[in-house]
């Protein structure tokens, strides 16, 4: 144990490995090391990454199911000792609850810091070779067709790059969801990140669905699915009736600004129309 350092009292947010152990950061084995108590998914796959970082601290279940007065417990001993919170794999509060925790840390004045490190969306979108400038992490979608089919239209129309975590067996129905909601678009599949048998296969959604359809994927697995294409130039009418719509709220100048913007045409040609139809 590193007697030299003692952490100060509160939450710490341990990043640990995707897959590779090689990618736990020092300063993160050094916090397993020295916390009071470390909170964890499941002890049976933390206790491996302890092991590797020399860490013989206690171990506390904390996941989805754990009762209220878990967490409770937790944010009470943040008042005089230091407490670790490590999820299975990558980075905590990435699709698992560690958020109340933190959320309630805070209320209770509880110091809070952050250990950056894996995430399996962030590394998956970096290999997917779609634009990366604007994305949305979706988690898992619902395993019904109709709630899973609702959650996809609403970001049908989002210009960015989607970024999902789904298991081997609901692959190919999934893709072919996305396919049938979004839009055939280009999208990537990558499993098994940092681990021997990576792998990340590109294509078109309906081409990935067909390819896992009767060879469901092992491992854990990410689908990054890029972009809308442009969209098809407005219409008059669209643009008459988006118009109308402004000039019931704006004066006829900013009624032609927020349509300008929304459409990408000219102002000046709206504001000549939009005289029209006030006129």
């Amino acid at each position: 144990m590193d007697t030299a350092f003692a952490l100060e009292p509160g939450l710490y947010i341990v990043a640990g490995p995707i897959g590779n152990l090689g990618d736990l950061t020092p300063r993160a084995a050094q916090v397993l090391r020295l916390a009071d108590v470390i909170a964890v998914e499941d002890t049976r796959v933390s206790a491996r990454l302890l092991r590797a970082a020399g860490s013989d601290r206690p171990m506390l279940p904390y996941h989805d199911h754990s009762a209220e007065n878990v967490r409770a417990r937790l944010v009470d001993r943040m008042a005089g000792e230091s407490v670790a919170l490590l999820s299975d794999a990558g980075t905590p509060l990435i699709s698992d609850p560690g958020y109340k925790l933190v959320r309630d840390a805070r209320a209770a004045g509880r110091m809070v810091t952050t250990l950056p490190g894996p995430s399996a969306a962030i590394a998956a979108l970096t290999l997917s070779g779609l634009p990366t400038d604007r994305f949305l992490f979706m988690g898992f979608l619902a395993s019904k067709a109709k709630a899973r089919g609702d959650a996809l239209d609403e970001v049908a129309a989002l210009r960015a790059t989607l970024v999902f975590y789904e298991s081997g067996p609901r692959l190919s129905e999934s893709l072919s969801a996305m396919a049938a909601h979004l839009g055939d678009r280009e999208a990537a599949v990558s499993r098994e990140i940092s681990k021997t048998f990576e792998e990340t296969v590109t294509g078109r959604l309906s081409e990935l669905s067909a390819r896992y359809a009767d060879a469901p994927p092992k491992g854990e697995i990410v689908v990054v699915v890029g972009p809308p294409g442009d969209a098809p130039p407005a219409s008059v009418e669209d643009t008459d009736a988006a118009l109308r719509e402004a000039l019931t709220r704006l004066p006829v100048s900013k009624a032609a600004g927020e349509v300008a913007k929304k459409f990408g045409l000219d102002r000046r040609a709206l504001y000549d129309r939009a005289m029209e139809l006030k006129g």
